[in-house]
């Protein structure tokens, strides 16, 4: 996979470093997925637009439960999506708008909560007869002001409707966005790549990300570096700049990374808790529309 010969000196320059974030000390999400929060929409929601939340839940070991699954119980969105990425272990998720079901490994859960939803999600039952390592990454994606209202939905993601494409280098999965004539699995409301990269180790992923885009990097295992920066490890986030277009990841073992990129929606970003909107009177009518019961019920 080699980057395309380019039509300007822009296209031509590789994104530099903007900043390489460590992970924050991990925090409970309920009692079922202890996370590090690599960012959110207050930190700087500008710098990671279109992408407002990362919440990463490193490899988390869990004992056999009998009793009631571990997760987080019902609760609401609204102006959003949420998107879930299994690693390792199993997660039911059950939404008003009638969407659910298990992933595992390698599926993907992507919500749109749009005008308003109210989910909640669990261990599996079986994982939680069994134990195991529990391995998820969940986002928080924008919508822009004219779709935050649309109803909300649910796209299940097998595995297998996950496309791949593999060279000497490594191999992208493709969650969202196209890349070399091949699909990503997931629609999308604004230009979004969601890719699943892992890098052999001695080899060289070139990846070319659209000028003008943010693009992200969460490393989850090995050692890298991107764009000559110092040696990149396990649970580190790199942001890089928008302009320019070259993205080459240098791995020195073998290494898994998770890719974000979008077109920034530059719209005012305002939220609270579980509401992300466009000013703060949408933020209190999403109060008052959830307290009403127009979210609907699981």
């Amino acid at each position: 996979m080699s980057t395309p010969v380019a039509h300007n000196m822009t296209q031509t320059m590789a994104k530099t470093i903007v900043q390489i974030k460590s992970a924050p000390p991990q925090h409970w999400v309920g009692n079922g997925f202890k996370v590090h929060g690599m960012f959110n929409y207050n930190d700087n929601a500008a710098l990671f637009s279109p992408f407002l939340l990362m919440d990463y839940g490193a490899p988390t070991q869990f004992a056999p439960n009998n009793g009631a699954p571990n997760g987080v119980g019902s609760h609401p969105h609204r102006g959003f999506e949420t998107v879930t990425i299994a690693y390792a272990g199993e997660v039911t998720h059950r939404d008003s708008a009638g969407g659910g079901g298990t992933i595992a490994a390698g599926d993907v859960q992507w919500m749109t909560a749009g005008a308003g939803i109210v989910h909640n999600e669990f261990h599996s039952p079986a994982f939680s007869q069994q134990g195991g390592t529990m391995h998820m990454v969940q986002l928080w994606v924008n919508l822009p002001a004219k779709n935050k209202m649309t109803p909300a939905h649910y796209q299940a993601i097998s595995q297998a409707q996950i496309a791949q494409v593999d060279s000497e280098a490594g191999t992208v999965r493709l969650i969202a966005g196209d890349l070399d004539g091949h699909k990503g699995a997931a629609e999308t409301y604004t230009p979004i790549r969601l890719w699943d990269l892992h890098v052999k180790a001695g080899q060289t992923l070139s990846l070319t990300q659209p000028d003008g885009w943010t693009t992200l990097l969460l490393v989850q295992s090995g050692t890298v570096r991107i764009n000559d920066s110092s040696p990149v490890g396990a649970a580190q986030l790199v942001v890089l700049s928008r302009q320019g277009s070259a993205v080459h990841i240098q791995a020195s073992a073998d290494a898994h990374l998770l890719l974000l990129a979008g077109e920034p929606i530059n719209e005012t970003v305002v939220g609270y808790g579980p509401f992300v909107m466009n000013t703060k009177a949408e933020i209190q009518q999403a109060f008052v529309d959830f307290d009403s019961g127009k979210f609907g019920e699981i």
